[in-house]
């Protein structure tokens, strides 16, 4: 299942932030064609390489959240922050929403730092970020409708299943990842797995006394 869009109806700010994170990823995803290899491995987050100093290697922890390994990768993060951003922006307001996106991309990274500590291979996606996005989400909007394109049919799915299959997929590539070293694939699945978690827990923190909406 493919999801394509969810219901914006109850929406009530213009999704300011999350439309700017969207350009502000292609755009650096631009400039990393642009830049090449060299460009990838200096501004990419490297696990030996941050831990042998971290001050110098601080900025990657930020650059590193908007880059993508190719177009698929681009697209498909990119799909995901544009259906579900939005309304999660709109229950935190567009600077807590910002604080939050930055924080669940930073908590990803280091769940995936803890299990791949020797890795020389770069890590970089917004990946974990959205996925805090889905952590917020899946408890803000229990209810919402989800529209996913399966087969040549377009039908409308609960966000719990759409996102809990997602769920459930990212922890059981995470078990493989561990034991392989936390590289499975080129995915870091526990970047998912950590920025999903810190989500929705800073969800509690982020929503203040606002109460989960039935429908998204």
């Amino acid at each position: 299942m493919l999801p394509i869009g969810d219901d914006n109806s109850a929406r009530r700010i213009f999704p300011l932030v999350t439309y700017a994170l969207i350009a502000l990823n292609v755009l650096f995803f631009f400039v990393e064609l642009a830049g090449g290899d060299a460009f990838i491995q200096a501004w990419a987050f490297v696990p030996t390489r941050f831990l042998a100093n971290p001050i110098a290697d601080f900025p990657t922890l930020f650059t590193s959240m908007f880059m993508h390994a190719g177009w698929l990768h681009l697209g498909g993060n990119m799909l995901y922050l544009w259906i579900f951003g939005d309304n999660v922006e709109d229950r935190f307001g567009h600077v807590k929403f910002t604080i939050f996106y930055l924080l669940c991309g930073l908590a990803a990274t280091f769940a995936q730092l803890v299990f791949s500590m020797g890795s020389n291979i770069p890590n970089l996606g917004a990946s974990g970020a959205i996925a805090g996005v889905l952590g917020a989400y899946i408890l803000l909007f229990p209810q919402g409708r989800v529209r996913v394109l399966q087969g040549q049919r377009v039908i409308q799915v609960s966000a719990l299943i759409v996102i809990g299959l997602w769920v459930i997929l990212q922890l059981f590539s995470s078990v493989g990842s561990i034991a392989n070293t936390a590289e499975t694939g080129g995915v870091a699945y526990m970047a998912h797995v950590g920025g999903f978690a810190s989500g929705f827990v800073l969800t509690f923190l982020f929503r203040g006394n606002a109460r989960p909406q039935l429908a998204g």
